[in-house]
């Protein structure tokens, strides 16, 4: 176990190969186990062993680096941790089986580890270049199956959209965390962090893979979130409104050259109708809503689960945790935001603070079409890291003040007799 050393701003610094372990952990946990068929068929019970017993490896990993338990409380872990009431009581009182309970416990470990690893929460950026590494690692995998495999990397079943080969990955996952990569290394060379071309190795092959998922909630995040998070900085970055006067005029230039082919990617052959009811999301979002409930399935919801209704996908962050943890639990997550946004917008402006930025932002708007705020997921994971992002760091320690100065007796300022 590596010892802390405090740096010379007062900063604690992590141990960094630990905590990078721990957090490449978390994000294993969140890969899921279901999505695409792969080249090598996976049994899915095989890779539901492989994510939780990274999550159990992460868990066991931050107790050995913090076995004082050492935490930094916040708004944010704290909402988490309450999140869990709803979730336990639902899946135990409403009969929600076994499976509720196992996913009650994997959120408890989920949350526990980040409350661990919260020690190291100063503000500072090394844990977004572990993200950033870890998910461009994910799209490295993804590009190599895409390499051998590209039939199967692109089925028909999906539309031709890119999916995982070598691991069960859908397009909405791959296009997110293509999204978010590109998003926070773009941020990252605002603020002169890395280097054009290092910058560019990352960017340009995960806008590559973010087009081929054609996943437009993710791209539409993308934009939006990055919009917010370089305005913040505009006014403290000549190089953020240099990129975003380009940004602008690069814009405008594609949706008047391009604007057909723009359309065409963005309705994915699909008809009008199909388009209007959100590849029919909402057909599945009115039965839910319709559906007969009980004051208490109301309230606290019907325990967690896969995240479908009537064997169909929910695809809705704000339906899925109204339907396994209540208006309790959706007001949880209301706050939850509201609190990590509210904290961003009193921030004084800084790359922290953009990075954050456009984590919320992403995370807000992919919830309206991807589940994940309610349960372990890599939207919370994105949401851990905005939050440790907006912690204050610690203020350096007081001076010692200044003894008053007293003058020398006059026989000591004589000159000595020889």
């Amino acid at each position: 176990m590596t010892a802390d050393h405090a740096g010379p701003d007062g900063r604690t610094a992590p141990p960094a190969k630990a905590v990078a372990t721990v957090w490449g952990l978390l994000v294993l946990n969140t890969l899921g186990s279901a999505g695409a068929k792969t080249v090598v068929a996976i049994p899915r019970s095989l890779i539901q062993m492989v994510t939780m017993g990274a999550l159990v490896a992460a868990f066991a990993l931050a107790l050995a680096v913090n076995p004082r338990v050492r935490i930094r409380p916040g708004a944010f872990l704290f909402l988490l941790t309450l999140l869990l009431v709803p979730s336990v009581i639902s899946s135990v009182y409403v009969a929600a089986g076994f499976g509720a309970l196992f996913r009650c416990v994997r959120l408890a470990l989920f949350v526990g580890t980040l409350w661990l690893l919260s020690r190291w929460w100063d503000g500072g950026l090394a844990f977004v270049r572990h993200h950033v590494r870890l998910y461009f690692a994910v799209l490295v995998l993804v590009a190599a199956g895409l390499a051998v495999a590209p039939g199967t990397a692109l089925p028909e079943y999906y539309g031709g959209r890119l999916v995982g080969a070598l691991w069960p990955l859908t397009p909405p996952q791959i296009g997110q965390y293509a999204a978010v990569v590109t998003g926070l290394t773009v941020l990252l060379l605002l603020g002169r962090r890395t280097t054009g071309a290092g910058a560019a190795v990352v960017v340009v092959p995960a806008l590559v893979l973010l087009a081929m998922t054609h996943t437009r909630t993710a791209t539409l995040g993308l934009v939006i979130a990055l919009v917010v998070a370089i305005g913040s900085l505009v006014l403290t970055s000549g190089a953020a409104r240099r990129f975003f006067a380009w940004a602008v005029l690069c814009a405008a230039v594609a949706a008047v050259v391009f604007g057909s082919a723009l359309r065409t990617w963005f309705l994915r052959g699909q008809s009008q109708e199909n388009f209007a009811n959100l590849t029919g999301r909402a057909k599945v979002w009115d039965a839910l809503l319709d559906a007969p409930r009980t004051t208490g399935e109301t309230v606290l919801g019907t325990g967690l689960g896969d995240k479908s209704f009537g064997g169909l996908p929910i695809d809705n962050s704000w339906l899925a945790v109204y339907d396994e943890q209540g208006l309790i639990g959706v007001v949880v997550v209301a706050a939850l935001l509201v609190a990590l946004g509210g904290v961003a917008l009193l921030r004084p402006p800084s790359l922290s603070r953009a990075c954050a930025l456009f984590l919320i932002c992403y995370c807000a708007i992919s919830s309206y079409t991807e589940v994940g705020l309610g349960d372990a997921s890599a939207y919370l994971l994105h949401l851990a890291l905005a939050a440790g992002l907006l912690v204050a760091p610690p203020a350096a320690p007081p001076a010692p003040p200044e003894l008053p100065h007293r003058p020398a007796p006059r026989w000591a300022r004589t000159s000595e007799v020889t």
